[in-house]
Order: structure tokens, then sequence, then C-alpha cells
């Protein structure tokens, strides 16, 4: 039964990709619609993960109390409004009024399954979970795509709503995998864990954090921004071409979490994080070179991918092991936290800076935050080690 509800989990991560690539992808034609300049996405996503972080805070007590599956079918439950909410608002300001369950059930999602998956399965089957949220992100750009051909980009929102309804329909059916595959021990680790407060005393643990604010915040910035980067800087392009770049860096990531997860258990997980800057790296090389044709530059973009690919996964997976199965729950929900947090923001100062600078300032803005993620990672190491030879 384990292996069944790993394919259920796996779903799950699907439909917690879905909504997040939707508003980088419509956002060209949504900006128009609203009557609003293009940093204003900005705005919004900074509320989605504003409301992210709150739930991701808020995880250790929600794991403490709730079985992940509860947790799960009810911020599954919540995006949908979410989604549906999108989907029907007419005005700019209704677009905060929805992001707060929009919000609310990516983080809670995120921080369960992750402390889930980490202390029940390999490195190889989190790498696998987060490429399979790497499906979800990929799809909903061409579901914008399609609708932004065939209809209005109001229906992208909701056609991927009947998706997410259809994945919240089967972890519905599957709520007795859960009870099947329960330990006492399980319970017994959950009931003993560290608070918050505990856990940021740990040595280490506040670098990953600012590692993981890094991180995502070059990740965040590809994910609202990469359309808007062809639109600004390649001259001729359709929008529903502009709209399908929206699945570049997700599809980088599904790749990239796919090979790492057929090498994980084999290379561990610090060497699948140095691997994988290095190429982001590389593929952030690649927007520098000027006059480049615009595959050049989608080629790019599926680099960055997959160069980031195993590095968010592999620091989730390593985290009971650097710090122990007692602080993992509280560790991985501030990582969560720490994660949106530059999710939150540095899309938006992104948005800003571009209206100053250009857009074509892109590749310098994810050059900071890559070396910035690496640095601090290996600073973690050292403290963990440190820790162990005492």
């Amino acid at each position: 039964m384990g292996s069944v509800l790993l394919a259920v989990i796996y779903l799950i991560f699907i439909s917690l990709g879905l909504p997040d690539s939707l508003l980088g992808s419509g956002w060209p034609k949504m900006q128009i619609a609203f009557n609003v300049p293009s940093s204003y996405a900005g705005y919004v996503s900074m509320t989605i993960s504003f409301m992210t972080i709150i739930s991701a805070l808020f995880s250790p007590r929600l794991i403490k109390r709730f079985h992940t599956k509860w947790i799960v079918i009810f911020s599954i439950f919540l995006t949908i409004l979410g989604l549906l909410g999108f989907s029907v608002s007419k005005e700019y300001w209704m677009l905060f009024l929805i992001a707060i369950p929009y919000g609310l059930g990516a983080g809670a999602i995120d921080a369960s399954v992750n402390h889930y998956v980490a202390n029940h399965y390999s490195g190889s089957a989190m790498s696998f979970l987060h490429c399979f949220y790497g499906v979800g992100a990929v799809i909903s750009p061409y579901i914008m795509a399609l609708a932004l051909s065939r209809a209005r980009w109001n229906e992208g929102y909701r056609w991927t709503a009947f998706v997410q309804a259809g994945i919240l329909l089967v972890c519905i059916i599957s709520l007795p995998l859960w009870k099947k595959t329960e330990d006492s021990s399980d319970e017994e680790d959950i009931k003993n864990s560290a608070g918050i407060r505990q856990t940021l005393k740990v040595p280490g643990v506040i670098p990953t954090l600012i590692a993981f604010f890094a991180y995502c915040s070059g990740e965040a910035t590809c994910f609202l921004w990469t359309p808007s980067y062809f639109a600004g800087t390649k001259a001729g392009l359709s929008d529903e071409l502009i709209a399908s770049f929206g699945s570049l860096i997700f599809g980088g990531l599904m790749l990239g979490r796919l090979i790492s997860g057929f090498v994980s258990n084999k290379l561990g997980d610090r060497l699948l994080i140095r691997i994988g800057i290095v190429v982001e790296f590389i593929g952030i090389m690649i927007l520098f070179i000027p006059g480049m044709h615009y595959m050049v530059t989608a080629a790019g973009f599926v680099i960055i991918g997959t160069g980031m690919g195993p590095v968010y996964p592999s620091i989730q997976h390593m985290t009971p092991v650097n710090f122990g199965k007692v602080y993992s729950a509280a560790a991985i929900g501030l990582q969560m936290a720490s994660a949106y947090l530059g999710s939150t923001f540095m899309p938006m100062v992104f948005g800003i800076l571009q209206e100053k600078i250009g857009i074509a300032v892109m590749p310098v803005y994810l050059l900071i935050f890559a070396v910035l993620n690496i640095s601090l990672l290996e600073v973690t190491y050292r403290k963990s080690d440190a820790i162990k030879k005492e």
C-alpha cells in the first residue's frame, strides 16, 4: 500500500504545481484587462506568498493536531476556491481577496507533505515528488495558452480549477491508504517534535533559511516574469507563444528533478545541490549573450530550471539528517516560510526594478541569488558537520 500512497502523494504535488504558473502566463493579458502597470503582478504574487508564509508557520501546529491527509484535503479545496475566484474577478482589487485562500492552501500542502516524505521516504522519492510539482506547473501555462487562443484568460483559471477538483476526488477516495501505512512511532515523533523557537537555535538552521529565501527569490522571479522577459526583449512573438514560455522554467525543474530522482540515492543531497547550482549558472550565462534567437534564450531558461531542480527537494530531504527528526517539522515549516518570503517580496522588487532599468536586467538579478544560495548552504554543511563531530 505504501507505493500506492506514494503515487497519490505525487498527484498531490501535481495539484500544488498547477496554480503556480498561471499568473505569470496570463498576466500580459490580465494586465490589459485590469488596466494596470505590468509591475502590479508582483503585488498579487506577494499577497499569495504572504498567505502561504502564514500557513507554513502554522504548519508545525497543524501537523501535531491533524493528520497530513486532512491538511491535504482542506488545502486543495482552498486552492480550488482561489482558482475559481480568480476566474470570476472583474476588478484588480478582487485578486487580493481571492489570494487569501489561494495562498493558504499552497503553504499547508507544501510543508505537511514535505515533512511526511522527508521522514518516510528516500531522497529519490523526494526528488520525484518535486518533479511532479513541475508536471503540474508545466501543464497550467498550456491550459492558459489554450484559453487565450480559444476564449479568455479567465477560462485558464476555471479549467485549472476543474483539474484540481478531479485530484481532490482522488485524494478523498484514497483516504484509507494513509491509515494502512501509519506507524505508531510516527505519532510519537510528531508528539515530541520541537517548536519554532527551539528550532531557530539549532546551528545551521538560520543559514538554511536564508539560502531558501535566495533560492525561491530566483525561482519565483522566473515563475512570474519569464513570459514578460520574452515580451520585452524579443519582438514579434505572438501572445500565445509568450504565454507558453511560462512553462520553460517549470519544464526545466521537472527535468532536473526527474534526473536527480534516479541518481540522488547514489550521489547524495549535497553533491546534487552543488551540481545543480553549477548547471543553473550555465543557464544564466546564456541569458547574458546579446542578440540571440528567442529559442536559444528559451533553452537558457530550461537549463536554469534544470539546475534549480534538485536544490529544493534535496534541502528538504536532508533536514531530518542535518537537524534531527525532533526539529524536522518546525525546520521544514520555517524553510517553507522563508522560501515564500523570497517568493513574496523579490518578484515584486524585480517588477519595480525592471520598470526603472528594463527587464533585460533579469539575468543579473538571478545570478545574485544563485551565488547567495550556494554560499549559505556551504555554511550550513559546515555547521551541521561540526555538531555531528561533537
